[in-house]
């Protein structure tokens, strides 16, 4: 859901340096190409023993021990084929004591490196009133130099404040007078400038809306309050660049921080901070140091130099990859800039905006039509009910002029469906891309915003599932945590997270505990046509996998969330242990 539109329109030229051509999605081979990590030697053989494995395979859907050959898994062990394996020097066993081993979990949607500059920046959103914003923003600000930025992302949310009031540049300007400021709620389509920063990026009473955005103004004065919807792209220029060094750690930090939850691939928007950032991840797959496999969305106004180069869907090899384009049809409901068909229930003259490219449809058609000819994937964020019907006719409209191919559109986000579109969904074979948790986080107070009716059709996992609608679960980290069970917890449960509603919000919207497991990895893996190297463990299957701390089909669905990885594996290697003996 984060938008960081100032830091779109990357070259594709530009990031497919080292980058390999793509292989055909049901192919087992590896893939091939440069920017290759060092995987274990061929002759390396690593056994885990004594273990209950769900595997995802339909052949043979339980197990108790694999052989991993190299990063590949090579045999899956159950008591019909239970044989001894000869010992050699380059045999290693693990003794998994018992514990449940899933496939590693594959994120469908993530803004990696904002999640890793996230862990790295003070707590600023879990404040429950604008009083303590500003007590912890004035703390923060107190250790910087003058003049230096203030650029946080998930930084406020007034849905956690008492009336919900929206902040304003005079709400932190007392405490910031040294430093300009840009920091955003959650979602990144709504964020708040002190009057530093509008100075510094020429944001005056005079400057206009620009398409698809809005900036708030005082209704007396006229002047800008701060407030910024959909766009950032004005203050953005004025921030100064990110440096690479702290690019690189902040994808370090991440990168840590997904092995220690069991995130083994992420489909990230890799545009958020630029070309630099697809060179560090293909850096660190030459060093053998990237833990985690990337498919990275680039932006649908780059597709003409996407197709130029050659690329599509799935581009790439086996740890960086491309050939999936990203566009905004509308904002967020916590920004109440997802695109309604009815006004908001607490704001009755606002449907929310609608994004620029579909201002009118034609430029987004234009682009769509020509990336899908090229073989190029369409990942379109579309939240609100017109957005997300608007869309659909758009592709309908693709679908009928352009040539056949294995395209998996995908709606990212998909959260506010028109009963209407769920049987359009399914029969388009567009891919529901979506986050759970932010059920049980906007559940809150999403019904104060678009009423019972709506929200019937709110976060529908169960409704896509039963209309034949592709399932792929993430996360949108750092909008909501990266941890997978935080994520299940709140598909199989829908308790949101204030308590209000112990059986679910709109209960009948679960989904049960194995099909948000296969969401999380088999779906995920279609949606980046790498299905038939992720999300099992079955033989010739990449050897990416979790070992749990207990076992999910045996606790309570409550306690879900308190599971967690003791042990990751990413292509045979150990990339993050908590089990004694055993070391990464």
């Amino acid at each position: 859901m984060t938008a960081i539109p100032g830091r779109r329109g990357v070259n594709a030229a530009l990031l497919l340096l080292s980058v390999a051509p793509p292989v055909a999605a049901q192919s087992r081979a590896p893939l091939t190409g440069r920017t290759t990590i060092e995987p274990p030697a061929m002759t390396d053989i690593l056994v885990l023993e004594n273990g209950r494995i769900w595997t995802n395979d339909p052949d043979r859907p339980e197990a108790r021990g694999l052989v991993i050959q190299g990063d590949r898994i090579a045999i899956v062990i159950t008591d019909e084929n239970a044989v001894p394996l000869d010992e050699t020097p380059h045999t290693r066993r693990i003794d998994l004591g018992g514990r449940r081993v899933v496939p590693g979990f594959n994120d469908a949607h993530t803004h990696f490196i904002e999640g890793g500059f996230a862990l790295l920046a003070p707590d600023l959103v879990t404040s429950d009133t604008p009083e303590e914003l500003v007590r912890r923003l004035a703390e923060y600000a107190a250790g910087l130099p003058a003049g230096r930025w203030i650029d946080l992302a998930a930084a406020w949310d007034h849905q956690r404040w008492p009336g919900h009031p929206l902040p304003s540049r005079a709400l932190i300007d007392s405490v910031t007078p040294d430093n300009p400021v840009w920091i955003r709620r959650p979602d990144g389509h709504i964020g708040l400038a002190n009057s530093r920063a509008l100075e510094l990026a020429g944001i005056t009473r005079e400057t206009p809306d620009p398409p698809g955005g809005q900036i708030d103004r005082d209704p007396g004065t006229g002047e800008p309050t701060g407030i910024l919807r959909d766009a950032s792209e004005l203050i953005a220029a004025a921030i100064p660049p990110v440096s690479e060094e702290a690019i690189r750690e902040a994808l370090e930090s991440a990168l840590a921080h997904a092995a220690r939850l069991g995130v083994t691939s992420v489909q990230d928007m890799c545009y958020d901070y630029g070309p630099g950032a697809i060179r560090l991840l293909q850096e660190h797959a030459r060093a053998g140091t990237l833990t985690a496999r990337v498919y990275c969305r680039t932006s649908l106004d780059d597709w003409e130099n996407a197709a130029s180069m050659g690329v599509t869907a799935g581009y790439g090899d086996a740890w960086v990859r491309v050939g999936s384009l990203k566009e905004f049809a509308d904002g967020a409901l916590g920004s109440s800039t997802a695109y309604m068909f009815e006004p908001y229930a607490d704001d009755p003259e606002n449907r929310g905006l609608l994004g620029a490219v579909m201002q009118p449809t034609d430029t987004f058609f234009a682009r769509a039509a020509g990336a899908d000819r090229a073989h190029l994937q369409l990942s379109i964020h579309a939240i609100g009910d017109a957005a997300i019907s608007l869309v659909l006719d758009q592709l309908e409209k693709i679908r009928d002029e352009n040539p056949v191919w294995d395209r998996r559109w995908r709606i990212e986000h998909a959260q506010h469906m028109a009963r209407k579109d769920f049987a359009r969904m399914a029969e388009l074979g567009a891919i529901a891309s979506v986050q759970p948790y932010h059920a049980i986080d906007d559940g809150r107070w999403a019904e104060r915003k678009i009423g019972p009716e709506r929200a019937r059709t709110t976060y529908a996992f169960r409704s896509f599932l039963d209309a034949g609608v592709p399932l792929a679960l993430g996360t949108d980290w750092p909008v909501a945590p990266l941890d997978p069970w935080a994520t299940i917890y709140a598909a199989v449960t829908r308790r949101t997270l204030a308590g209000a509603h112990p059986g679910g919000w709109v209960p009948e919207e679960k989904i049960a505990l194995e099909e948000a497991l296969r969401a999380y990895t088999s779906g995920s893996a279609h949606a980046e046509f790498a299905e038939g190297e992720k999300g099992r463990l079955a033989p010739e299957y990449y050897a990416d996998l979790v070992v749990l701390s207990e076992d999910p089909f045996v606790v309570a669905p409550e306690r879900l969330g308190q599971i967690e990885s003791v042990l990751t594996i990413v292509g045979g290697r150990v990339v993050y242990s908590a089990l004694a003996g055993e070391e990464e």
